[in-house]
């Protein structure tokens, strides 16, 4: 099986993510009031000089930090950076009114459109793809408990390099993603491979501030979903396993106790039940 491990580099995977940001997320925002715009900069900012002032930074570590900032963008890792260490507080916030289902951080590596499979099917993957065989049933209900039929159910994962497909070389447009709809019960029905924990790419600048700070670069193995239904608010998640070392350490600060999953042994390898639960939009 190819994969991209010799190839797949930081700048690469970062060039990818912020293409498809800049296509896909700025839109949404053009009409924010100017006094909210002055509020967030300010006070980011006063947070910055504060920052300064209380642990007395000197002019070397300030122009480490420029360029620092500069290798950020260079790299294209902003997405990678913000996704890593802010996205988990905003999605926090976000989301804090719902009833239903917890979700966590979308992360920088969603392609929209993926193949369609029905309300039972296999997401496309390479012939022997690497991880333990998995299926994964579950419904899709409202807050009042009625199922929801027609809903969409979007997975994506890594490979067992680590790897996400059109973000690295050498693996097939589609790999380990796909979109599923719920039949007239609100029930799906997924097959796909277990994934593996993985590193985020350490190569690039994010990686330099890893390395700097003594921090690990480490993501427990995770399922990504965004899971729809007309009339209700989007839920975007990311399902996690037990047993992980990096559950309680993940560098993202993404996972929650609600998104533990239960894997039991099956025939061929493993199954889980996991279900969604909408909130009205």
């Amino acid at each position: 099986m190819t994969t991209a491990s010799d190839s797949a580099t930081a700048a690469a995977s970062g060039a990818n993510a912020t293409e498809r940001f800049k296509s896909d997320k700025l839109v949404g925002v053009e009409n924010t009031p100017p006094e909210r715009v002055s509020t967030l900069a300010r006070e980011v900012l006063e947070a910055v000089h504060e920052t300064i002032r209380k642990h007395k930074v000197t002019y070397d570590e300030y122009n480490a930090l420029k360029a620092w900032l500069i290798s950020v963008g260079e790299d294209g890792e902003w997405p990678l950076f913000l996704d890593v260490w802010v996205e988990h507080v905003v999605e926090e916030v976000a989301t804090e009114h719902r009833e239903g289902n917890k979700g966590t951080i979308e992360g920088p590596y969603y392609v929209p459109d993926a193949p369609e499979q029905g309300s039972s099917g296999s997401v496309p993957m390479r012939e022997n793809e690497s991880g333990t065989p998995l299926t994964w049933t579950g419904k899709v209900t409202s807050t009042n408990g009625s199922a929801l039929a027609g809903a969409k159910v979007e997975l994506w994962h890594a490979d067992a390099d680590g790897f996400y497909s059109q973000f690295a070389p050498n693996i097939p447009e589609w790999n380990l993603r796909a979109s599923f709809t719920t039949d007239a019960d609100g029930n799906f029905e997924i097959r796909t491979v277990r994934p593996a924990p993985y590193q985020i790419p350490t190569d690039g600048a994010c990686g330099k501030l890893i390395s700097a700070a003594g921090w690990h670069a480490w993501r427990p193995a995770h399922l990504h979903v965004k899971v729809s239904a007309p009339g209700h608010e989007l839920l975007t998640a990311q399902l996690y396993f037990p047993g992980d070392e990096h559950n309680d350490d993940d560098i993202a600060s993404a996972v929650k106790p609600e998104l533990m999953l239960a894997p039991k042994p099956a025939a061929g390898g493993e199954a889980i039940e996991y279900g969604f639960v909408l909130d009205p939009a």
